[in-house]
């Protein structure tokens, strides 16, 4: 009898569910492809990147560039660390692309050292810190103090060394306190998800970041 009745309601509802399923699967194919190929919306969770974004700051972040062009120096660039394992496993793989329940940790930083560049870190009498790449004296007028570096140990990638091809070293714009390369060496390139180019959120710092 159950049985029945639910073959009935089925069979009376079937092209409202059929219509349902249908709006569900473009959705999230839509969804799919917008994050793949065109971008994505971020938002800033810690001050890691101070001055240039805040705690709370939404971020597009966009996608298409990758399919051109490898990232420059100056860029603020979304990725997963190398110690952040990326399982490709069905599900996995789905919440990355669509977003829904993923929970694989990206950062946020700005690329600083390209790939065959000389790269240290250097600290003066005074206290300052000045990233040098290929012997040379980085202008940097994003960070937040030149005097409020991490104190470099010997545990850390503070140079001087040679960046790797097709690895990239990350920094965050507040240098003391950023958990970035310093801490776990070159980024490969194909751990980046995609660029940061524009705050949207709060209107009050809207604006197109460089």
């Amino acid at each position: 009898m159950f049985k029945e009745q639910i073959k009935a309601w089925y069979k009376k509802n079937q092209p409202a569910i059929k219509e349902t399923v249908d709006t569900v699967v473009f959705v999230v194919v839509m969804v799919i492809i917008i994050r793949f190929f065109i971008g994505e919306i971020r938002w800033i969770p810690s001050g890691s990147m101070k001055p240039t974004l805040l705690e709370g700051d939404r971020i597009f972040v966009e996608r298409f560039s990758r399919f051109y062009a490898t990232p420059e120096r100056g860029d603020i660039m979304v990725f997963y660390p190398p110690f952040t394992e990326l399982k490709n496993t069905p599900w996995k793989l789905f919440s990355r692309l669509t977003g829904f329940f993923c929970k694989d940790i990206a950062y946020i930083k700005r690329v600083v050292g390209m790939p065959g560049d000389k790269f240290e870190v250097k600290q003066d009498k005074d206290g300052k810190s000045t990233v040098y790449i290929n012997d040379k004296p980085l202008d940097e007028p994003y960070v937040r103090s030149v005097y409020d570096y991490t104190v470099c140990t010997e545990a850390m990638y503070c140079g001087p060394f040679i960046i790797p091809e097709g690895e990239y070293f990350m920094m965050g714009d507040n240098r003391g306190n950023s958990q970035d390369s310093r801490y776990w060496g070159t980024l490969p390139k194909e751990r980046f998800v995609g660029k940061a180019v524009f705050l949207f959120w709060p209107f009050t710092r809207v604006r197109v970041l460089h």
